[in-house]
């Protein structure tokens, strides 16, 4: 039996053995849970029942899932830095990198301005009315009213996460935020100016990235309503980026030279280590989402690895198959394409299942960053649709399948998702189209052809890597 065939046959196993062991565990009876477990939840303090942000007794508070919330935090904006500068500047050519990190490095202090200044209070305060179900309100504008009082043993907390204080809460949400913006620069990287970037994420992030969010996570939103499930960004961060990195690809043309001749990625170590970072800090992302320090949490962490291991696997045989050898970019393009996959369905899901969800993105996304791409005919240099875009499709719909009632205590609907998925993209098409024109009419989007030549290093920042 040669390799190819070889290959072909493992591939097969895989998605047998994982449909075969959700098929059993969906059969098999959920255990009681023992007594001994009921006394210690029974002496915990019950999280307040809010309906809007307010100030609650210190004594509420529980002082693990602050504490394993504060860590997931600083692990997801380990993944923008230094992951993603890392990831996506080892893949770009030498006279670019540094441009690509600068671009990651701003997004995140301007993301975080806009964040404490608007954004939060868009995305996770309930609003009024009829207007209530599409956009937040003021109450939380500049964090006003994230407090707390010392003398009278007052926390501010989120209605959504009412056993921390908010403060952690909303710098939690704004790690989402950040990674979100950075992602979307790997398509159109080596030609927008500095600028343009800083001016349409900065319009993006409050127009399209806050409103989304608040129709999916906050309680009053629309598509939450609806019973959406995303229980960590398949939509509101990976679709969202996806669809924004195309419209951009589009938007800005493809680079010089582009399907003409090679373009050598700077350093593909560098773009491992920045992988390596994001698979750690994928388990604040999604185990983080639980927002507690509890059984959820530890499924999801179990979850997030399996899938990224099949799904490394399954992108790694699909190009051994498709190209005759396996590589190290398709490598942790595979595990990223699982991880992105599993985000949805994180806390809704079995360990079973996330073998699934794994082989079925690994194989996906590398079509989307191969046949797909060619077929969309864009210079999406990065491949942000076609792992991110095509692992948050692929992962939402799943949800409506594999979600188990046992788990999560819903039920999942392909229909639904496939309603969230479609909504999220055209809103996203839509209106980053429209932030791109309004930037355009500030300044202009491009480089010239000379400064894309010499690389953007020197032409935007007069600076350039060192021999």
């Amino acid at each position: 039996m040669d390799g190819k065939r070889w290959l072909a046959l493992c591939l097969c196993l895989w998605l047998w053995m994982g449909m075969a062991m959700q098929t059993a565990h969906a059969q098999s009876p959920a255990p009681a849970a023992p007594a001994v477990l009921a006394s210690p939840a029974a002496a915990t303090p019950q999280p307040v029942a809010l309906t809007h942000p307010g100030l609650v007794g210190a004594e509420t508070i529980n002082g693990a899932d602050t504490a394993w919330m504060m860590t997931s935090t600083a692990l997801v904006l380990l993944m923008t830095l230094p992951g993603i500068a890392l990831f996506y500047g080892g893949m770009v050519r030498r006279k670019s990198v540094l441009n690509v990190m600068a671009c990651v490095v701003a997004i995140c202090a301007i993301v975080s301005l806009l964040w404490f200044a608007v954004g939060y209070s868009i995305a996770f305060t309930p609003g009024s009315g009829m207007l209530g179900h599409f956009l937040g309100g003021t109450e939380r504008l500049w964090f006003s009213g994230l407090d707390y009082i010392k003398d009278g043993q007052k926390v501010a907390v989120s209605h959504i996460a009412p056993n921390i204080p908010e403060s952690v809460y909303a710098m939690f949400q704004l790690t989402f935020a950040i990674i979100t913006a950075s992602l979307v620069v790997g398509a159109f990287v080596e030609r927008m100016r500095f600028s343009a970037t800083l001016i349409f994420i900065s319009l993006w992030t409050v127009l399209v990235y806050a409103p989304i969010a608040h129709w999916v996570w906050e309680p009053n939103g629309w598509l939450a309503r609806l019973g959406a499930l995303d229980f960590a960004g398949g939509s509101v961060v990976h679709i969202n980026a996806g669809v924004a990195g195309l419209v951009c690809a589009y938007a800005l043309g493809p680079r010089r030279g582009y399907g003409q001749e090679a373009f050598s990625p700077f350093n593909l170590g560098l773009t491992m280590a920045g992988a390596g970072m994001l698979w750690v800090g994928w388990f604040g992302f999604n185990a983080g989402s639980a927002v507690a320090a509890d059984g959820r949490a530890g499924l999801a962490m179990a979850v997030t690895h399996i899938a990224a291991s099949a799904g490394a696997l399954s992108w790694m045989a699909a190009e051994w198959l498709a190209r005759g050898r396996p590589s190290l970019l398709g490598l942790c393009s595979g595990l990223v394409a699982g991880l992105v996959a599993i985000t949805p369905a994180a806390g809704y899901v079995s360990p079973a299942s996330a073998v699934v969800f794994g082989l079925i993105a690994g194989v996906a996304c590398y079509w989307g960053a191969t046949g797909l791409k060619r077929m969309l005919n864009a210079d999406d240099s990065l491949d942000v649709f076609g792992v991110h875009g095509v692992g948050g499709i692929v992962g939402s719909l799943l949800t409506g399948l594999f979600a188990s009632k046992t788990i999560s205590g819903v039920e999942g609907s392909v229909l639904i998702q496939l309603v969230g998925a479609g909504t999220v993209m055209l809103y996203s098409l839509v209106m980053t189209a429209l932030v791109l024109w309004i930037t355009s009419l500030v300044v202009s989007l491009r480089v010239s052809e000379t400064a894309e030549s010499d690389g953007l290093d020197i032409d935007q920042h007069a600076e350039r890597l060192g021999t």
